[in-house]
């Protein structure tokens, strides 16, 4: 019964065969390998895009730093959803890596962005010139940290305020696998061709020991890429087992898999929880994430027996009424079982 985070999951076995094989002998370092050659050639075919230029790097906190100072100078803005990883979670690394420029959050429901907030957003930033912040970049994160999917019809519109007003698209990707076995479309159709330049590929939650892929659809931009990387401290020098690793992961649609079992998991407890008396769900469940509320009584239980997810918000007390609901979020990974869930269902509902 492990909800709290798909980055507390194993590795699955192709990938752990996979860094073994790469074990052997000797390999050019720093990207130069064989193995990377073969990585972006399938990435590039996979997102039917020839030009775009390819790299790898250890966390996520990294690979969105780097691609946003690629795309907005420190005198400039980043327009992101309050509960955007790059504004919750990444410990101000965006405004460090591009040299000091703002974050500005765009409201909406459930985790996305609503267009006619960012259009606001917009229309409200530099309105004094030189002595405001100026427009710099949009950054939407799909899987969102809602647990919610932007359909390749939304990331469009989203795009399309974007680039009227002259602004790069960055995508947080650090769950791109499970949207898009939920989207049900081609991942070039939910990059690119919805307009995003820039998306940050997570490996990492689905399954991956640590790899992330920063996929640059403009290949204009990769030289800066590759100097803040290396200026970063973020330049492997045995890349090649980053590199065995996304192979491995991409080899035989193995990242699809892995989100469609993690995605189909989390419907499974969704379902059962939104089933229980006085339970509901906070957000929609589209992808591996549940955010749900259910009686107090029902935490204490499932705690008691070593059931591992957060309270969300997490300042709330298991102390109270019984009968009182409280929220959590519980994450499914590609190797939660049937029997997890319905183990912890069964706490839950006493």
């Amino acid at each position: 019964m492990h909800f709290a985070s798909d980055n507390t999951a194993p590795v699955p076995p192709q990938v752990l065969e996979a860094l073994i094989e790469a074990n052997h002998g000797y390999a050019m370092p720093y990207g130069a390998e064989l193995a990377m050659t073969e990585v972006r050639d399938q990435l590039r075919q996979v997102f039917e895009a020839p030009e775009a230029e390819i790299y790898l790097v250890a966390t996520g906190t990294a690979a969105n730093a780097l691609a946003l100072a690629c795309l907005c100078p420190p005198w400039a803005t980043i327009y992101c959803h309050p509960e955007a990883h790059i504004e919750e979670d990444e410990c101000a690394a965006p405004e460090f890596y591009t040299g000091g420029a703002k974050l500005t959050l765009v409201e909406g429901d459930h985790g996305k962005i609503a267009p006619g907030a960012l259009e606001q957003a917009l229309a409200f930033t530099g309105r004094a010139g030189v002595h405001n912040v100026q427009k710099g970049a949009l950054s939407l994160t799909n899987t969102t940290e809602a647990g919610t999917v932007y359909t390749p019809g939304e990331v469009a519109t989203l795009t399309g305020i974007a680039h009227a007003h002259g602004l790069p698209v960055h995508m947080d990707g650090a769950r791109f696998a499970n949207a898009l076995v939920t989207a049900g479309c081609t991942p070039a159709e939910l990059t690119w061709k919805a307009g995003v330049d820039v998306l940050c590929l997570g490996g990492t939650k689905n399954g991956l020991m640590g790899v992330e892929a920063v996929m640059l659809f403009d290949p204009a931009r990769a030289w800066e890429f590759e100097l803040r990387r290396k200026r970063g401290g973020h330049l492997f020098s045995k890349h090649r087992y980053l590199s065995a690793q996304m192979a491995a992961w991409l080899n035989d649609d193995l990242w699809l898999k892995l989100a469609e079992r993690a995605n189909t998991a989390a419907r499974r407890l969704s379902d059962g929880i939104a089933a229980l008396p006085g339970a509901h769900l906070v957000h929609p469940t589209q992808a591996n994430s549940v955010f749900a509320a259910w009686p107090r009584e029902g935490h204490r239980r499932a705690q008691e027996a070593g059931a591992q997810y957060y309270l969300w918000p997490m300042d709330q007390s298991l102390e109270g009424p019984g009968d009182a609901p409280l929220s959590a979020r519980l994450v499914c990974s590609w190797c939660t079982t049937e029997e997890d869930v319905d183990s912890f269902l069964a706490l839950i509902s006493g």
